[in-house]
């Protein structure tokens, strides 16, 4: 009987406020779309520095005509002086660094470069003696770029060694800006999200004040009547959340999972799979919210 009771109280009420009930849904369902968001880009944030700094080299860049560094001052690098460079990149200081190494000639990074601005007007103007020798190291442990560059640096025909790392971590840079603003933007939701539900169970306490009285009247407890009004503001919450995180599946397994996966074939993408962790925090969260600020508006407008 109770339980019939209060499950006709939670109808009623949606009822008696179903614009402001849509608008919560609406307006939680925006709000946790962009915090999954978030947590998605965070993600995948993750899952590409994984893959990628497993993949990045060090590039030791040796010295040819048009060189400008103090370290090539002396001319182009000699074939002694690329002998030498070899020579330490196998030395024994050196080998326990070092998975792999590749040399590239100034005709391989030509192709490279054709390959790589193959739509711009500049390709056919370079040629292979402007681009410079190098050595692609890869290295056991990513961290220890500065013992490469150390070593290699001030070896006679280098001009410059550069960690791959530092141009993947501008990248990321960028993501996690465009993650904090997501989450900037789902704490702005959110915030109204709370305001909303709170106006929509002041307003259906406000409507339906004369039963609560008959009830307080009859000794109904303080749950009995206050709990009609608490799920009303979960279930528009957690419709909401589970809205976003629909939404956020459709997006993770049909643009990212079907669309970028095919078109960037080398790059790790997070899966569908992701919104098993996310989907439920999603509506874990949107309920604790709409509960506490129901109980929290309760507490002052519905005095039991």
């Amino acid at each position: 009987m109770r339980l019939a009771f209060i499950l006709g109280e939670i109808g009623s009420g949606l009822r008696r406020n179903l614009s402001m009930v849509v608008s919560v849904v609406l307006v939680t369902f925006i709000s946790l779309t962009f915090v999954g968001a978030a947590g998605m880009l965070q993600m995948q944030i993750n899952q590409m520095k994984g893959y990628w700094y497993d993949k990045v080299q060090v590039a030791v860049f040796l010295c040819v005509d048009t060189s400008t560094a103090a370290s090539c001052a002396s001319g182009p690098v000699t074939d002694e002086q690329r002998a030498e460079i070899e020579a330490t990149l196998t030395s024994p200081a050196v080998e326990q660094y070092v998975d792999t190494y590749l040399y590239e000639s100034q005709e391989d990074a030509l192709g490279h470069f054709r390959d790589q601005f193959a739509n711009s007007p500049i390709v056919d103007s370079v040629t292979a003696d402007q681009l410079p020798e190098s050595f692609r190291i890869s290295l056991v442990d990513p961290q220890k770029y500065e013992v490469i560059n150390e070593i290699f640096s001030s070896l006679p025909g280098v001009e410059v060694v550069v960690d791959q790392r530092e141009i993947l971590e501008k990248v990321f840079n960028v993501m996690n800006i465009a993650s904090l603003v997501a989450v900037g933007i789902a704490v702005i939701m959110i915030v109204c999200a709370i305001l909303l539900i709170a106006t929509t169970i002041r307003l259906s306490a406000f409507s339906r004040r004369r039963e609560t009285g008959i009830m307080r009247l009859v000794g109904a407890s303080k749950a009995v009547i206050q709990l009609p009004f608490v799920l009303e503001g979960v279930i528009a919450a957690v419709v909401g959340a589970l809205l976003a995180s629909v939404t956020l599946w459709a997006v993770a397994h049909f643009f990212i999972g079907d669309w970028l996966a095919s078109q960037y074939p080398d790059t790790a993408f997070i899966s569908s799979s992701t919104m098993l962790v996310i989907g439920p925090a999603l509506v874990l969260l949107g309920a604790v919210l709409a509960g506490i600020s129901s109980l929290l508006t309760l507490r002052r407008y519905l005095k039991v």
